[in-house]
């Protein structure tokens, strides 16, 4: 029994020692993992910190230059709120439009403006030109295309040019061998060109037949196709602009003629200068034909011309500020607008690039806003 009792007593003793050395691990490990999880708060709070500190730089930066009005704005609507709680709305609706007249200006040096395109005009008198659009076709003129043929007829002895050669008035095209007298006699240019065809070959007959054209494309006509219903306004002497791709020409309505087979248009003509020769026979065109002038006492450029909460109208500048001016408007040929109100003769206004000024307001306002 007593051996019984020792033995169940040795037992009990290394139970009790196993359990206290696996709570003791286990407290250990449990430690660790706390300050393994507490070194990783630790981290993650320095670096959503420094993360913060970041943002809060870049913001700085971004609102230092709003800072200094900003503190003044808010400690002026708090001491208004405590002494005149009452007039509240009518003090917000004031700030609210003294801060949208402050929105329509801005302020750009003359070197950066100069950089960025920006010009302006003097507001004055100007003569507004209505037009009438008519469409067409570049041709040759008459005058500047030439048909040789053989003043007699005979055999061809020898061929001195071909199609594309330029040729000046008087140059040798051909010679030919008479039948009549068997003696040979040259063909000349009549005119300077370029030989755009030719039917004549050495040994061949000739006729009545053309052997030679030529053609020269310093000067072209302008065809423009006028119907019933503009042909009241178009007549002969009017000024006219020939426009084609990216090219204006300014040209005059030399004539008026029938289209010819019972068509329901006639041709208005114009003379266009083509001495670089960048233009040739037909070429689709524009022609807006001037019908009618009229001088105002005041205009803008229509280029000049943008619209702002304010309404429609121009930037005037006073130095280095540009200011936005609405305007009371009038007649307009597509090019300038009369101004009835709004601006004065003398005026120093943005007629080129204006947009950039109002780009640049409406992006003040917006991050005033946000």
């Amino acid at each position: 029994m007593k051996n019984h009792n020792k033995t169940f007593l040795i037992l009990s003793m290394h139970a009790l020692l196993y359990t206290g050395i696996a709570n003791t691990a286990h407290a250990e490990q449990t430690g660790h993992n706390h300050q393994t999880e507490d070194a990783k708060h630790h981290s993650h709070q320095e670096h959503e910190h420094e993360n913060e500190s970041l943002e809060q730089y870049y913001s700085q930066q971004h609102n230092d230059k709003h800072d200094h009005a900003d503190t003044h704005e808010h400690a002026h609507k708090q001491d208004s709120h405590n002494e005149h709680d009452d007039h509240k709305d009518h003090e917000d609706e004031h700030h609210h439009d003294d801060e949208h007249h402050h929105n329509e200006s801005s302020t750009i040096p003359a070197a950066l403006a100069k950089q960025v395109g920006i010009k302006t005009s003097s507001a004055g008198p100007v003569t507004l030109h209505h037009q009438t659009i008519s469409y067409g076709t570049l041709t040759t003129a008459p005058e500047q295309l030439s048909h040789v043929r053989a003043r007699f007829a005979g055999v061809i002895y020898s061929v001195k040019a071909n199609i594309g050669d330029y040729v000046q008035q008087g140059d040798v095209l051909a010679e030919i061998e008479s039948n009549e007298s068997l003696k040979r006699y040259a063909i000349h240019a009549p005119i300077s060109g370029t030989i755009i065809q030719r039917h004549a070959n050495a040994g061949e007959m000739t006729g009545e037949q053309e052997l030679f054209s030529i053609a020269r494309y310093d000067t072209l006509w302008a065809e423009l196709k006028v119907f019933p219903a503009q042909k009241q306004k178009i007549k002969a002497g009017q000024e006219v602009h020939i426009v084609l791709a990216n090219t204006t020409i300014a040209a005059t309505i030399n004539h008026l003629v029938p289209a010819g087979d019972n068509k329901p248009y006639v041709f208005a003509r114009a003379e266009v200068s083509n001495t670089h020769g960048d233009l040739s026979p037909g070429l689709l065109v524009e022609g807006r034909i001037t019908t009618e002038t009229h001088t105002v006492n005041l205009a803008v450029a229509n280029e000049a011309i943008q619209t702002l909460p304010d309404g429609t109208g121009v930037f005037v500048q006073q130095g280095d500020s540009y200011t936005f001016q609405p305007l009371q408007l009038g007649k307009t040929d597509g090019r300038f607008t009369e101004v009835l109100a709004g601006l004065h003769a003398g005026e120093h206004y943005v007629s080129q690039n204006s947009f950039l000024i109002k780009a640049d307001i409406l992006k003040a306002g917006a991050e005033h806003v946000h």
